[in-house]
């Protein structure tokens, strides 16, 4: 027993000295092995822990807990992470776990939960400073100086009303050289950028590179603010979702993560290789078409990879482009056709360049000048195909309401194998007897 009582005192002291490193080891546990441990923990150091793991996870974890540790590991975890991880809860367990949480808690909770994923209401958070406008001063320096004594106060101060609507921001240089018993809604600054809650994060994310704040007000619908979005939380954010992005792009899931159980990665990513699985047969559905030419042609086949490949190569630059465009909020409707245009473009040159170069290797190589015709002619159409490809398929997706990201990977590598093939095998075709 106290072996065991020293066993989890060594862990909860590795969780609250490194809270990270300490969930990083708790994902390469089995999870019921992870549950048993934070069964065994204080449920506000369980708490800690959960604040550095995956909602997902993080709610698997709780779920092998009995209701009442895991509402009371919930009550001490921030309302933002607790309301991620409420989201992942089987219904079952979340509808017996909403009974035993606090009352506010949980109304708070439901207010986040009503916001869309991704949105300046799921982003925000309420420790910020307000005071109101008849305030003198020399009041608000003396309540700032007290509060700098306990924590750094925040980056801005912002101005309400006795009803809590936004007025105003302070400027700390504006307040410090301000007469004391001047009232501070006669020295904020009265025009502020403030965002709804429904604004979305790539809105946020153009805002905050355009202007550089540290922070944005968030605001109702009646003008009352409501909480605030830090530069911190939209870094966060953007890197969570580029590498959210980069994971979908391949076929992963969103979820898995470095630590993720075998059995987890297996159920996410066997579909897709299906799916995958299923591309392939189609290209090669298109090599079997010429069959026949590959018998009396043997040749063809030591190029077939090269031209697919640059293909490949060139539809992903493109799609890399793309996408960064679209979560940077760089692509505009109207300006998306020109953006089109430029990509093809740019495939077109690329094409015809390291096709003449292909083309050439090939002719000195196998010394028939037909042969790197075809190669080159194949490299140049499938580059262009690329380029339209890389552009088209996230714009396109994101018009249906897909994720832009979700395996346009898969999608793009089908189109260019695809239109790469018939290109070199038709122009082999036509050329046929040139090459024999």
């Amino acid at each position: 027993m106290k072996k065991k009582e020293a066993a989890i005192e060594i862990v909860k002291k590795f969780i609250q000295s490194d809270p990270l490193k300490a969930a990083q080891a708790l994902e390469t546990l089995a999870v019921s092995d992870a549950a048993q441990v934070l069964k065994e923990l204080p449920s506000a150091v369980a708490a800690q822990c959960l604040e550095h793991l995956p909602p997902l996870t993080a709610a698997q974890l709780l779920e092998k807990n009995s209701i009442g540790e895991a509402a009371d590991i919930l009550l001490k975890t921030g309302k933002y992470h607790a309301a991620d991880i409420f989201r992942r809860f089987n219904p079952a367990f979340s509808k017996a776990v909403i009974p035993l949480l606090a009352h506010d808690f949980s109304k708070d909770m439901a207010e986040i939960l009503a916001y869309p994923k991704e949105s300046a209401g799921r982003m925000m958070h309420t420790d910020f400073l307000a005071f109101r406008g008849d305030l003198k001063v020399r009041e608000v320096i003396l309540k700032l100086r007290q509060i700098a004594k306990k924590h750094l106060p925040a980056a801005y101060c912002y101005v309400v009303d006795a009803s809590n609507v936004l007025l105003g921001v302070l400027n700390m240089r504006d307040l410090l050289l301000a007469a004391p018993d001047a009232p501070v809604e006669e020295v904020m600054i009265r025009d502020v950028v403030k965002v709804s809650p429904f604004t979305d994060r790539e809105e946020l994310v153009s805002m905050f590179a355009r202007k550089h704040y540290l922070a944005v007000p968030v605001i109702n619908e009646t003008g009352r603010i409501i909480g605030i979005v830090s530069t911190k939380n939209i870094i966060a954010s953007t890197e969570e979702e580029a590498t959210e992005d980069l994971q979908i792009l391949f076929g992963a899931s969103a979820e898995e993560r470095v630590y993720s159980p075998a059995l987890f990665k297996i159920k996410k990513r066997l579909p897709w290789l299906h799916i995958n699985l299923f591309t392939v047969f189609l290209a090669g559905a298109v090599v079997a078409m010429f069959e026949g030419l590959i018998a009396k042609i043997a040749v063809l086949a030591v190029f077939l990879p090269v031209v697919a490949g640059q293909g490949g190569n060139a539809g992903t630059q493109t799609l890399a482009v793309v996408l960064r465009g679209m979560i940077m909020r760089e692509i505009e409707p109207k300006s998306a056709a020109k953006m089109v245009l430029t990509e093809v473009w740019v495939s077109f040159v690329n094409g015809a360049v390291t096709g003449l170069v292909t083309g050439l290797v090939v002719w000195l190589w196998k010394g028939n000048p037909y042969l790197g015709l075809v190669v080159a002619v194949a490299m140049v159409v499938n580059l262009i195909v690329a380029g339209l490809s890389g552009a088209l398929i996230p714009l396109t997706m994101k018009r249906l309401g897909f994720d832009p990201a979700h395996s346009s990977g898969i999608v793009l590598t089908t189109i260019t194998d695809v239109v790469g093939f018939l290109a070199f095998f038709g122009m082999a075709w036509l050329l046929q007897g040139k090459l024999v």
